[in-house]
């Protein structure tokens, strides 16, 4: 975690905590918390960020600036971009057994997580439920290429994750409903995190984390939670971070017989060779293709 100090010319510096569209909650080294808004219309800081404010008020301020990112997560479409946590170390892609969980939200937070150089974490929420094994089978695509996979209860023990959220500032990711704010209600119990029950109807979890918030889950480990969403756009990507940030690709890359080859239907392709051969899993070639094409298509933001 960077460290948090009091500077010169009455300026303090402090941990972005949670974030609330333009209004931030700012930890200063001694625990206070100081509600603050940025100068003009700056709105690009999120949980995780240290920064440098003047106080206003005895709990207002302003943030003055801000110091460099270790990394950043966020997601983006041809429109805008949406930051979801600065600093971290890791992600965790939060799954679950029911609501049935969309594997190609799995491949883009991966995606995501890989060209922004940020260990992905995969966590299978409600492997008490029926339809775990299902689950379980899904993700062995995935465990094959060497990410690690948690697979837990959370309403009724964290502990198969705790182990791997020592030493991180890590960030939580994932459809709604998917029980983030049940991991965390068990993790840290005085926190009391609300949830809401999953709407069978539409197979799909309502809203409940409207703001991002991190939480200290001891001295030298974060936890950042960020608001459950339903699709999770790349479009801050190029063409060749996209390839790269298909890992079981990167040793095929440079061999297709064209050197612009997208690896959808140009003849002597190096990945669908590797397919062919039993070395690439075609499941995974065929999100590769759905997101190149997106990329292809959409149009570009700065």
């Amino acid at each position: 975690m960077s460290s948090i100090t009091n500077l010169k010319n009455n300026t303090l510096q402090g941990l972005v905590v949670a974030a609330y569209g333009k209004r931030y909650q700012v930890e200063l080294a001694d625990k206070t918390r100081i509600s603050c808004v940025t100068r003009g219309k700056k709105t690009d800081l999120a949980c995780g960020d240290i920064v440098n404010i003047k106080l206003t008020d005895k709990a207002e301020g302003v943030v003055e600036s801000s110091e460099k990112r270790q990394s950043l997560l966020y997601r983006s479409n041809g429109f805008k971009s949406k930051i979801l946590a600065s600093n971290v170390t890791q992600v965790l892609i939060v799954l679950a057994t029911q609501p049935s969980f969309y594997e190609a939200l799995l491949n883009r937070c991966l995606a995501a997580a890989e060209a922004a150089n940020i260990k992905p974490l995969i966590v299978l929420n409600k492997c008490d439920l029926p339809e775990a094994n299902d689950a379980k089978n899904k993700l062995k695509v995935y465990e094959a290429l060497g990410y690690q996979a948690v697979y837990l209860s959370a309403l009724e023990d964290t502990a198969p994750l705790q182990p791997y959220l020592e030493h991180h500032q890590s960030v939580l990711v994932g459809q709604s409903g998917m029980g983030k704010s049940t991991i965390i209600n068990t993790l840290l119990p005085d926190e009391n995190v609300r949830t809401r029950e999953i709407s069978s109807t539409l197979d799909s979890g309502k809203h409940t984390t409207t703001a991002a918030h991190l939480y200290h889950l001891n001295q030298h480990s974060t936890l950042i939670d960020s608001p459950g969403l339903q699709e999770f756009g790349i479009n801050h990507l190029t063409q060749e971070e996209l390839e790269l940030s298909f890992i079981e690709f990167r040793l095929y890359l440079g061999h297709c017989r064209f050197s612009d080859c997208l690896h959808q239907h140009e003849p002597d392709c190096a990945i669908k060779n590797a397919i062919g051969e039993g070395k690439i899993n075609a499941i995974r070639l065929a999100f590769y293709q759905e997101l190149s094409t997106e990329l292809s298509n959409a149009p570009r933001i700065n």
